[in-house]
C-alpha cells in the first residue's frame, strides 16, 4: 500500500464514491428501463460507464502508480477520455436535433 498524504486519501475516497454512484446508476437504470432502445438511454449508460471508469482509474492508479499496471491504466484512461469526448459530441448532436424539431412549430401571432 502506498504512503498517501491526506489530500491523496481524500481524492481517492471521493473518486471511489463517484465510481460507486456511477455503478449504482448503471445497475438501477439497467434494471428499471430499456436504455438500449434509445440514443439518449445508450448515451446515459455509456456516459455513466465512462465517468465511472475514469473515477475507478484514479483509485487504481493511486494503488499502483508505477510499473506495468500503471502503463495499462494510463492507456485505459486515454481511451476513457476519448470516449467521454465522443459521448459529449453525441449529446451535442442530440440537443441540436431536439431543438430543431421543436423549432418547427408555427410562429406566434401578435
Amino acid at each position: 500500500m502506498p504512503d498517501l498524504s491526506l489530500d491523496q486519501w481524500i481524492n481517492t475516497a471521493g473518486s471511489a464514491l463517484a465510481f460507486l454512484t456511477c455503478a449504482i446508476f448503471a445497475v438501477a437504470y439497467h434494471s428499471l428501463a430499456p436504455w438500449w432502445r434509445s440514443a439518449v438511454g445508450r448515451n446515459l449508460m455509456m456516459f455513466a460507464g465512462a465517468v465511472g471508469g475514469l473515477c475507478l482509474y484514479t483509485v487504481l492508479i493511486t494503488l499502483w502508480p508505477t510499473g506495468w499496471p500503471a502503463i495499462v491504466l494510463r492507456g485505459i484512461r486515454t481511451a476513457l477520455l476519448v470516449a467521454i469526448a465522443i459521448l459529449m459530441i453525441q449529446r451535442t448532436c442530440m440537443v441540436i436535433r431536439a431543438q430543431r424539431t421543436t423549432d418547427l412549430s408555427p410562429p406566434r401571432q401578435r
